[in-house]
Order: C-alpha cells, then structure tokens, then sequence
C-alpha cells in the first residue's frame, strides 16, 4: 500500500526481456530510504518487488502481466521515474490510498500552463477507468496522487502544484505521452458492487 506522495525520482539504467519478463535496473539517486531484499517500491505508480541490490541500485523482475497493463514496457535508460517505498500503520496519509495496481495506461491530451500561470494536464482514459473517476475524486498518475478537477467524455484533468512539478517526474510529459493510472479503490469496489448488482438483478428479472 503506497499513498502517492513521491519521495524521490530515480533513473532507469536498463531493462532488459528475459523469458520471463524484463528484468529493471533503477538508480536511487541518492534517496535517503534503504530499500531491503522483498520490499515493496511503487515506481511510476506500478508496485514492484526489490529481487537484488547493488548500493543504489535498485532491481526489480517484472511480469508479463505488468508490461501488459503499463509503461514499463517502453522505459529506456535515462527515463526519470517517481519513486515511493510502501507505507507503515503510522504514515502520514497525505495523499490518498494506492494499492500500486495500476488500472492501465492513459495517453495526455494536454500539458502545461495556464493563462494564469497554473500547470494543467489532461489525458484520455479508458471507459474501464473513466468509469470510476469523480469531480473532485482522488486519481494516481504515474504514482503521483492528485485530485481531478475535471471530467469530460473520459477525459479527466489534474492541476499540477509548483512543489509536484519539482519533485515528480510529470512537468516532462508531453502530448502523446502514456501514463499509468489507477482509479480509487474505493470507487472501484463501488462500482463493482452496482455492475454485479445490475447483473443479479437481470438475471432474476427484478
């Protein structure tokens, strides 16, 4: 369970595919947290497991199922990536719950300033997605919690703080780009709840 408040940003120095999967290497750059054997990092949003480390380097294995449902797939050396270690019974909840489940990947419609010196960003999601993100909801992209200040046909806006575009890696995409994203649980569960519902009472005639 990770919150969405990024503690640092780190760089990819490889991924290389194996028949398993791809097996990443990040370097930490610095973070003052030590990562152990088996702890739990959320990197662009995606929790993965610490398989080796190497003084600041950080290596994680990744499935296919994860290449399949986010970015990781297309991450190169050099790429900048949000970096956030699992949350304890006493962390400080500034963000919002993420389970580091990313829902999928959205493409940005739009990002950058305002006309009155804000930073807005824009991206597209999938109906699986849009369909549990509210006004004013909570949204995780690429590991960033944030709140939605708009929706429009499946599109949902974000309004980027001077303090998140320093210490996260968003300020850098640009029109095409693809995040990862992942809905709020509890919406999630909610929305479940009322899809199985719906189709229960189908199926009885109700």
């Amino acid at each position: 369970m990770f919150t969405g408040i990024v503690q640092t940003t780190g760089r990819v120095l490889n991924a290389t595919p194996g028949p398993g999967g791809v097996r990443l290497v990040v370097d930490s750059c610095g973070w003052e947290h030590a990562p152990g054997l088996g702890d739990s990092i959320a990197v662009n949003g995606c929790c993965l497991t610490v398989a080796a480390l190497d003084d600041e380097r950080l290596v994680f294995d990744v499935v296919p199922e994860t290449l399949r449902k986010t970015t990781l797939g297309g991450w190169g050396a050099g790429r900048r990536v949000n970096l956030e270690h699992a949350a304890t019974v006493t962390t400080l909840l500034g963000g919002h719950l993420v389970q580091g489940h990313v829902d999928g990947r959205a493409r940005v419609l739009r990002s950058g300033e305002t006309p009155d010196g804000g930073w807005e960003l824009e991206i597209a999601c999938d109906a699986s997605v849009a369909e549990c993100l509210v006004a004013q909801g909570s949204i995780c992209i690429d590991g960033v919690s944030l709140t939605l200040a708009g929706l429009r046909d499946g599109a949902a806006r974000v309004c980027l703080i001077p303090t998140t575009l320093a210490v996260t890696n968003l300020g850098e995409l640009r029109e095409g780009d693809e995040v990862n994203v992942e809905a709020d649980v509890i919406s999630k569960q909610v929305v479940r709840f009322l899809r199985m519902r719906s189709e229960s009472d189908g199926a009885t005639g109700v």
